[in-house]
């Protein structure tokens, strides 16, 4: 039974190294995210502070002072000349004094606002005491007030604006020197959050070094050893519950493999046995071939041989029903050198092999082709033969494959003449997949998979000639290359034999070079 890595086993788990290294990150991160936005929300208001409060107040103030000296330089002009030109700029002063006048006035601070409201106070006074009255009167040609009273009125109003000007310059300089403050904040909350989270951060590799490389580190050392076939080697590893649990379920591996060693080698003993068993049957085997083929052989053709002499000599002292006799026994023995050379071929598959080699599928049908031209010439059958790709594996047997389903709808044939094709198309899994169709007889579906099996025949010997292993030496011939075959069921005329063979360059696992 397993056991919880924080009960029995002790120690913290990684799961809670984890959380209390994750924990302790989004804490670090998001103190120094508060940090660093809270200096760039004070650099953002000091720059805006600078850049579109005072900055633009000071700027008017200079505008502001050029309106109010033009105002008052028209007035002395007009006085002067008593043209009415010169009082454009006075005129113009008052239009154009408005705009900054309502900038300085839209700063929230009491004594700017105090400033700007003497300016105006001596701004009226000077209008009231001596602009007005004295445009006035060199309108109606009257006596124009004193100049020493214009220039009073207009010194206590340079005085106003000078005051202005200095109070709005200091507060710039205020602005400048709050904006360099926030920005040497700005740097430094950056660095130190910069700091604290590298420092974090290595405290946390060093963690994970510490608590999850290292003894990781030390179980694979320990697990390398018993791969390397140390297998006495007990697996102990420290850190946390994981790992150690880990090992100990390494370990319970380890024993199990020990144990399945121990009976592997049992089995391999076994499996010698049962080897050497079956090289003795397989001699066995290659022994009775060589009985099959050549003893078992010659009393069949001397049975044929001594029948027919039979036959030939005694012709005139036999009935018509000893003849017969005679024929069926030559018949019988001539069959059954066909069942065992057939036989013979069929063993053979897959045990005695040759080389394999990349051919063309188009060499393969030639080839069976010429050794079946005697049979294509006297059905007067056509074949024709689309592209074919290369496939690898052993000549003869492939050849044999094309051969006998050839040869098969050449027997098998309707009363028109054979009409063969023979066609290739990708298939599935680094395949071709090979079609031979026919207009013979046909196949019933019912016999898709009987006609595979070895001598099973769907008609009698008397009408179609062969043994009936054709089609199952096809199967074992394809099988041992690493293909299948099969009836196609879906044609309606005649047969059609798929079958599939690798590619040429595909990875086949069969006894091939």
């Amino acid at each position: 039974m397993r056991t919880s890595p924080n009960t029995e086993l002790g120690g913290p788990s990684l799961r809670r190294w984890s959380l209390l290294i994750s924990v302790a990150l989004v804490a670090v991160l998001l103190g120094a995210a508060v940090a660093v936005l809270l200096a760039i929300g004070d650099l953002s208001r000091s720059r805006s502070r600078l850049l579109d409060v005072v900055g633009p107040a000071v700027v008017s103030s200079q505008q502001l002072g050029t309106h109010v000296v033009d105002q008052e330089n028209g007035v002395r002009g007009f006085v002067l000349s008593g043209n009415d030109n010169f009082l454009e700029p006075y005129a113009t002063g008052l239009e154009r004094q408005s705009p900054a006048h309502a900038t300085i006035a839209s700063m929230d601070d009491p004594v700017v606002r105090a400033s700007l409201t003497a300016l105006d106070a001596a701004l009226a006074g000077w209008r009231r005491d001596y602009a007005d009255p004295a445009i006035a009167a060199v309108r109606t040609g009257s006596t124009v007030p004193a100049e020493a009273l214009g220039k009073e009125r207009f010194d206590a109003v340079r005085a106003a604006l000078t005051t202005l000007q200095d109070e709005l310059a200091a507060q710039r300089a205020d602005s400048r020197a709050a904006l360099n403050e926030a920005s040497t904040g700005m740097a430094v909350t950056c660095i130190v959050a910069l700091g604290v989270l590298l420092v974090a951060v290595l405290g946390c590799v060093v963690a994970v070094r510490l608590f999850v490389v290292a003894p990781l580190s030390r179980l694979r050392g320990q697990v390398g050893l018993v791969a390397a076939g140390d297998f006495a080697h007990t697996v102990t590893v420290t850190g946390p519950a994981e790992l150690r649990e880990l090992g100990r379920d390494v370990d319970v591996m380890r024993t199990h493999i020990v144990d399945e060693l121990a009976q592997a080698r049992e089995r391999n003993a076994a499996l010698d046995a049962a080897t050497a068993e079956l090289r003795r049957s397989n001699a066995e085997l290659e022994q009775f071939a060589y009985v099959a083929s050549h003893d078992l052989q010659e009393p069949l053709r001397k049975v044929a041989s001594f029948c027919q002499l039979l036959e030939k000599r005694y012709r005139d002292q036999l009935d018509d029903r000893a003849t017969q006799y005679i024929d069926f026994a030559v018949d019988g023995a001539k069959r059954m050198q066909s069942l065992i050379n057939d036989l013979l071929a069929f063993s053979r598959v897959g045990r005695l092999r040759e080389k394999w080699v990349v051919v063309k599928g188009e060499d393969l049908v030639d080839e069976a082709l010429r050794n079946l031209a005697v049979a294509l010439e006297n059905s007067q059958a056509r074949v024709e033969v689309g592209p074919l790709p290369e496939v690898r594996g052993e000549v003869r047997l492939l050849v044999g494959v094309f051969q006998n389903l050839i040869g098969n709808a050449v027997k098998f044939r309707a009363e028109q003449p054979p009409h063969v094709r023979v066609d290739a198309e990708p298939g599935e899994d680094d395949t071709w997949t090979f079609t031979v169709r026919d207009n013979g007889i046909g196949i019933d579906e019912q016999y898709a998979e009987r006609i595979f099996v070895i001598f099973q025949r769907l008609h009698a010997k008397d009408r179609y000639p062969g043994t009936g292993i054709g089609l199952a030496m096809c199967r074992k011939i394809v099988e041992y290359h690493g293909g299948r075959i099969w009836l196609d069921t879906a044609a309606t005329t005649g047969t059609t034999i798929r079958f599939t063979l690798p590619r040429a360059d595909a990875n086949v696992l069969a006894f091939a070079d």
